[in-house]
């Protein structure tokens, strides 16, 4: 059972909306890493190279992307929704259209736009009958782009990412996914749901490190983003170091400008191709199961409320629950000395369904 999350011989880990535990494939292939650096120093670039290669196509097999150069390597979600957000050519009057309980990642970056003119309209998602229908209500003939999370980060509240995709592909709004609480954990694929953009840290439900994440750019809508930082990597003959001009990339390695993260590509890599060996339909199937049980279990204690939607459509791998006996500091102190690993958010304690490797019973 804990052959890959030997974590589990220690600790309850309910914390990848957090941050996720490495398995053990992840671990080892940091270690051969450091060993070859420490050895041989970079004597097998050209090897490290296949892997940011194979990263690609897997993390494009990941979300069903077209193709791998429809991925770009990315130091955070931040950085991938700023470049959407700043290479669109906006027009003073325009709006995007969000919610306003998102993690601040995908609130700031909008709002920050009004210095150019451009409105943030935010849905409040606890008011909201028909979350979609609400978002939709808040465009008009402006509205450039809506930009929401698949899961939000503090309830799991799961939205209608067809939905919400075919309507902004109706109305030509450009679509743009925080997918970080979903891909790893649920199936994801951004063909299905006409996602224009994705972005996604690794270190959460993809169980890699910080500091590498995925960003998705539909090749269709490739061009409109301008490009906001210049270098070696981003052109399309990036060995030609004596060039005096350049052509970008005809791909979304344009928005990689400087040398990748090597170590975070060789760890990422690995956990990808633990989840795909899995298969995501599996995955998906046995976190929902885990997060159906910690919600039937959460109800039987006297005085616990649950946040989280348990309906089939609004279910995540995020639970979200506290008691009305005891305060959420307490009882996040509570459940972290007795080796239950969560997270408190917004004055509710935060727990999350476990991976594919993880039995009730840890």
């Amino acid at each position: 059972m804990n052959i890959q999350f030997p974590v589990l011989n220690q600790l309850i880990h309910l914390n990848h909306a957090a941050v996720g535990p490495w398995p053990r494939v992840t671990a080892d292939a940091v270690k051969e890493f450091a060993d070859e650096n420490l050895l041989s120093g970079s004597k097998n670039y050209l090897k490290w190279m296949d892997v940011e290669t194979m990263l690609r196509k897997n993390l494009a097999s990941l979300i069903n992307a077209s193709s791998d150069d429809e991925i770009a390597l990315v130091k955070n979600t931040s950085e991938g929704l700023s470049f959407v957000a700043y290479g669109l050519p906006w027009e003073s009057g325009e709006n995007v259209v969000g919610i306003q309980q998102e993690f601040p990642s995908n609130r700031f970056v909008w709002d920050s736009l009004s210095s150019k003119g451009v409105e943030f309209r935010q849905l409040d998602l606890q008011t909201a009958l028909d979350p979609e229908q609400a978002l939709f209500d808040l465009c008009d003939n402006k509205t450039r782009l809506i930009s929401v999370s698949a899961v939000q980060y503090y309830n799991g509240f799961k939205m209608d990412l067809i939905r919400i995709g075919q309507f902004c592909k109706d109305n030509n709004i450009l679509f743009c996914v925080d997918a970080i609480q979903q891909i790893g954990a649920l199936p994801f694929d951004v063909q299905a749901i006409h996602a224009d953009f994705a972005i996604a840290d690794g270190h959460k439900w993809m169980l890699a490190a910080e500091g590498l994440g995925l960003f998705y750019v539909r090749k269709q809508v490739m061009e409109k983003l301008q490009i906001l930082q210049y270098g070696w990597h981003m052109v399309d003959k990036p060995g030609d170091y004596s060039a005096h001009s350049f052509e970008l990339a005809d791909s979304a390695r344009r928005f990689e400008c400087g040398s990748p993260n090597m170590l975070g590509i060789h760890a990422m890599n690995a956990s990808i191709k633990l989840l795909l060996d899995a298969g995501l339909q599996k995955i998906g199937t046995r976190v929902i199961e885990n997060s159906r049980f910690l919600i039937e279990q959460l109800t039987l204690i006297n005085g616990v409320q649950v946040l989280s939607d348990s309906s089939e459509q609004r279910l995540s791998a995020i639970v979200t629950f506290r008691s009305d006996r005891v305060s959420n500091e307490n009882l996040y102190q509570y459940l972290t000395e007795n080796q239950i690993l969560c997270a408190p958010r917004g004055g509710w304690c935060a727990s999350v369904a476990s991976l594919l490797y993880t039995e009730r019973s840890a």
